[in-house]
């Protein structure tokens, strides 16, 4: 698994919202973009990113940060996790793991002594011309919001 990193051009993606409808990363170069990949929806820890995130909107959006989550989750998953959650962001469905595996964050997973192929919890910071700004991958999940404001400041 090779991730991407500051400086690398982010590859274009278009993928199924949580409604069926297309979004594309080139529609949303007016902003800032934090692209954060996530194992599985309604999951503890992912529950717990994504309220943090919902959280700290407000200051996202002062900051012109638009933020989209990823998961291998189906379509038809999400709309349960943004109504449970009430969240405040898109999340997208990229169920063959095609865009994680571009942008290096689909690899070899250890859990309870088992190994696996899944999502590496990475987020990047899309800057405005389509570049990766920021890679956030150490930090813990509870404290990734704090991570991302940390660094916007």
């Amino acid at each position: 698994m090779i991730t991407l990193q500051a400086g690398d051009k982010a590859p274009s993606f278009t993928l199924p919202d949580q409604n069926g409808d297309m979004v594309s990363l080139e529609k949303l170069k007016q902003n800032k973009v934090l692209v954060y990949f996530y194992p599985k929806a309604m999951t503890p820890g992912c529950t717990v990113q994504a309220q943090n995130l919902r959280d700290i909107k407000a200051e996202l959006d002062e900051k012109n940060v638009v933020v989209i989550g990823i998961s291998p989750d189906p379509v038809k998953r999400l709309p349960k996790f943004v109504e449970k959650e009430s969240l405040n962001f898109t999340l997208l469905s990229d169920e063959d793991h095609a865009v994680a595996e571009e942008f290096g964050v689909w690899g070899l997973k250890k859990f309870m002594g088992k190994e696996y192929d899944g999502i590496h919890r990475i987020s990047f910071l899309i800057d405005e011309n389509g570049t990766i700004e920021k890679v956030f991958n150490k930090f813990k999940t509870k404290e990734h919001h704090q991570v991302v404001l940390d660094y916007l400041n």
